[in-house]
């Protein structure tokens, strides 16, 4: 799995004593995460051993998991490594209303027996909990991130709910986090049991490392499912992305800074290998999809992410609070071609003025065909009549059409800062079928994600 090891580093900062309480050095934390539409979160892990906590974009993130402290197998924590790193990132989080958890675990190189041993016991895994709270209180932590990889079904399985409930109880009567990072699907999935969802504010869904291409669309949404089949709510399911490619392990930074235009598409060719990612339609997708069917979005990991306009943070954020602008009616009154996907004109067919006529994609001519006139009333005019969904159709899929303009929502089109243009009634957006910029492709509403067949240039 990603978070898939963990780069020692020279720097030792914190030495817990076997069984005993870390003296706290900071008030206990009280800040609020920032808020997305619906409390959406957006959850991003900072590794101890790579990036800089100055370059986050705290201000679209709600919370920000540092990776990875160690159990031992007495209860005790391995020292935390670069722990003036996690002050740092502490102080900086909670001064732009961030909530910042330490995750404890990791892949770890496939060595889980310290979670193993220490979670076997009530002595040792009251040991755990005690050092846990110390450790909370010294670095003004929000919470803690259990990333077990993994318990398995069985006598581990039991140790660790046993385990997450008592984590549970101590972190929130003091108003803190439990969350965990768990795998995608599988057999494995089963050592996390149902009892575990009361225990937890929310399960990080690591959806990543799997599936043809890596951690495609449909995969994913089925690992969220696969989880929220077994019980688990909707508002606790947090679909991981992932920011890195398989399977070469390319940073998606690294990616773009090969080509920009490698943001645009998932598998891209570098060095003679096929490499597959998440690139930008598909987080946007993704973040689409997990608004209205989880409880958010998280990221392995934040140092990995490319700048400005190609950033993933910041194309989550987009999506989740409506694009970089708030919708707007189109600027009214000018008239002239709307391009799409591969520079195509939104055409009407056979430059017909019939009710019904498809409004398809094709070559551009400088036909009255392809001549529209963006209304002060939101709509779309050429050849006398208005760009309207059939039927007045919400659902995905629904073809659109000219129509004689007659005031409807199926005929009203709001402008988004990421290119698209979504039909309020619908809460959809126009889109070029099947991704394709044939001559003839016929545009139709679909959920908004911001792809390359969603982006229009108007007049």
């Amino acid at each position: 799995m990603a978070k898939r090891r963990r780069i020692a580093s020279a720097a030792a900062a914190l030495v817990v004593a076997a069984g005993g309480l870390v003296t706290a050095l900071a008030v206990q934390g009280t800040s609020e995460a920032a808020v997305l539409p619906n409390n959406f979160r957006s959850v991003g892990y900072m590794p101890s051993w790579a990036g800089s906590v100055t370059s986050i974009q705290y201000s679209k993130l709600t919370h920000i998991n540092y990776a990875f402290a160690l159990p031992n197998a007495n209860g005790t924590l391995q020292p935390i490594e670069n722990t003036s790193k996690l002050s740092q990132l502490v102080s900086l989080g909670h001064q732009n209303n961030v909530k910042v958890s330490l995750a404890i675990g990791g892949w770890n190189d496939g060595n889980d027996s310290g979670f193993e041993a220490m979670a076997g016991s009530a002595s040792t895994r009251t040991t755990f909990v005690n050092t846990v709270m110390g450790v909370v209180g010294q670095y003004n932590l929000d919470g803690i991130d259990i990333d077990w990889e993994y318990p398995d079904p069985g006598t581990s399985g039991n140790n660790y709910t046993a385990l997450m409930q008592q984590l549970g109880n101590a972190l929130h009567a003091q108003g803190k986090l439990l969350t965990a990072a768990v795998v995608s699907e599988g057999g494995t999935a089963n050592g996390v049991q149902p009892a575990v969802f009361n225990a937890v504010d929310w399960l990080n869904i690591m959806a990543y490392d799997g599936g043809s291409p890596h951690a495609n669309y449909d995969w994913s949404i089925a690992s969220v499912n696969f989880w929220k089949g077994r019980g688990l709510p909707a508002s606790k399911a947090v679909l991981g992305v992932p920011f890195y490619s398989r399977p070469g392990y390319k940073t998606y930074a690294e990616i773009v800074a090969v080509n920009p235009a490698f943001a645009n598409q998932d598998c891209a060719t570098i060095n003679g290998v096929n490499e597959c990612y998440n690139g930008l339609p598909t987080i946007r997708r993704k973040t689409q999809w997990a608004m209205a069917n989880a409880g958010g979005i998280m990221n392995w990991e934040l140092s990995q992410d490319a700048t400005g306009a190609n950033s993933l943070v910041s194309a989550i954020y987009a999506t989740a609070t409506g694009g970089t602008n708030p919708p707007t009616n189109p600027p009214s009154g000018r008239t002239g071609r709307i391009t799409g996907i591969a520079g195509k004109c939104v055409d009407i067919a056979a430059a017909s003025s019939a009710n019904g006529t498809a409004v398809q994609l094709y070559d551009c001519n400088g036909t009255a065909a392809q001549t529209w006139t963006v209304g002060a009333d939101g709509t779309l005019r050429a050849l006398g009549k208005c760009m309207d969904v059939a039927a007045a159709g919400t659902a995905n899929g629904s073809l659109v059409q000219i129509y004689d303009c007659n005031g409807t929502g199926a005929q009203t089109w709001q402008a988004q800062g990421d290119g698209t243009l979504r039909n309020p009634s619908s809460g959809r957006c126009l889109d070029a079928s099947n991704n394709s910029s044939a001559n003839g492709t016929r545009l139709q509403i679909w959920d908004c994600f911001a792809g390359a067949n969603q982006r229009w240039t108007l007049p």
